[in-house]
């Protein structure tokens, strides 16, 4: 139980890349007070959790009304994933996950906590489609909660980076952080070849 809870935990703080969003979180919250932005962690954090506990929990509907196989599923999402950290490794995770145009609305905007943080900056296709595969290679009912208690310790992850960023950016700055995702990067790269390596060889085998 404890070694899934790592992995997964691991998987997720790497796709998902909490770090690499304090630029965008700390530009779009400019003027709110510490209480305000404080409120903003929490709802995002809270938002975060639901909408990928949502995906989890629907994982195999929605598999079988499109129907698309796990094998399918995993060689998409692996070039998603890929393509995410290609990005992070890259410096470009910012303009990958949410564009100029995203920014400049989401900063007219009262509540930037569902869109754009909580998604796509934070809960993307990435961890959406490592959630889905998770939930079809996990049958065990324990399992499934496991994976689904370690999306809550993620979210609660979330909201402590996001609540403390102006001090994380005075200390690690621009080029800390972008260190930091390149690092991520190639982690998240690593997962991703991992998982269409695995759909593939599973596509073949029903063949």
């Amino acid at each position: 139980m404890w070694e899934l809870a790592i992995l997964v935990l691991a998987s997720l703080f790497s796709v998902v890349n909490p770090l690499g969003a304090i630029p965008v979180y700390l530009a779009l919250t400019t003027s709110y007070t510490r209480q305000q932005r404080n409120k903003s962690s929490l709802a995002i954090s809270i938002y975060f959790i639901l909408i990928l506990l949502t995906f989890f929990a629907a994982g195999s509907y929605i598999l079988s009304f499109f129907g698309i196989s796990l094998s399918s599923l995993k060689i998409a999402g692996g070039l998603v994933i890929f393509n995410s950290g290609f990005a992070l490794l890259n410096g470009k995770f910012e303009s990958n996950r949410v564009n100029k145009a995203v920014k400049t609305e989401a900063k007219e905007m009262d509540d930037i906590s569902f869109a754009p943080m909580a998604m796509p900056m934070l809960s993307g296709p990435g961890s959406i489609s490592l959630l889905i595969s998770l939930y079809a290679e996990n049958p065990l009912i324990a399992d499934k909660i496991t994976i689904a208690a370690t999306v809550v310790v993620m979210g609660l992850i979330v909201f402590l980076i996001l609540k403390s960023a102006p001090i994380l950016f005075r200390i690690l700055g621009h080029s800390g952080l972008k260190a930091i995702s390149r690092i991520m990067g190639f982690i998240v790269m690593a997962i991703a070849v991992e998982y269409v390596i695995g759909g593939i060889i599973s596509l073949v085998a029903q063949y």
